[in-house]
């Protein structure tokens, strides 16, 4: 299928774009059940490194559903490409010289390694918004877990499908412990030395 294509090399190198946006490209991979507080705590994260002059770019789970992966079911194989997909996105993104945000649930650890080797593991930072599934069910923002629990959604992570716990996530953050803001600023805390 892919015997007549051949990968384009450009005259503007990856380094060449990280120079003259004066930062390190990177993708920030925001992993947590839903509610955990991936897309807030994302959100929050894109405008400060934007208020910092950064060169940021947020892709959501859902804004992303409602386009490129609209074709896409929640069955366990509609996943694995939802996630395949997005990872094939933040490369290019990478390849700009950008620094990305992606929040999806991505549940399954072998997802998140394949996007970790599409992106590559130097420009990869996972990112585990570790809260608990009583929490996220509490804050039930969409009303999801609601229609979960009446059956009205079937493959919704932590009910009926699961999720695989980051075994060594490169940063933890527990926004049932702390605020959003306090977490924003941790969190920028602590990659601001990678991407600069």
């Amino acid at each position: 299928m892919t015997t007549n294509l051949f990968k384009q090399e450009t005259l503007v190198s990856r380094e060449d774009r990280m120079k003259s946006k004066q930062q390190n490209a990177l993708v920030i991979w925001f992993t947590g059940l839903s509610g955990s507080g991936k897309s807030t705590l994302a959100l929050n994260l894109n405008k400060v490194l934007h208020d910092n002059g950064y060169y940021s770019y947020l892709l959501d789970g859902d804004n992303v559903r409602l386009g490129l992966n609209a074709d896409l079911d929640f069955t366990d194989s509609g996943r694995k490409e939802n996630i395949r997909r997005i990872a094939e996105v933040a490369k290019l993104f990478i390849d700009a010289g950008e620094i990305v945000l992606t929040a999806f649930v991505s549940p399954f650890e072998e997802d998140r390694e394949q996007a970790k080797n599409i992106i590559g593991a130097e420009h990869f930072l996972e990112v585990f918004v570790n809260t608990p599934l009583e929490e996220c069910e509490a804050r039930d923002v969409k009303g999801l877990y609601k229609k979960a629990r009446k059956g009205e959604i079937k493959h919704f992570t932590g009910i009926d499908s699961p999720y695989e716990q980051p075994q060594n996530p490169d940063i933890e953050i527990k926004t049932n412990e702390k605020s959003i803001t306090e977490c924003t600023v941790e969190l920028y805390q602590t990659i601001r030395t990678k991407i600069k």
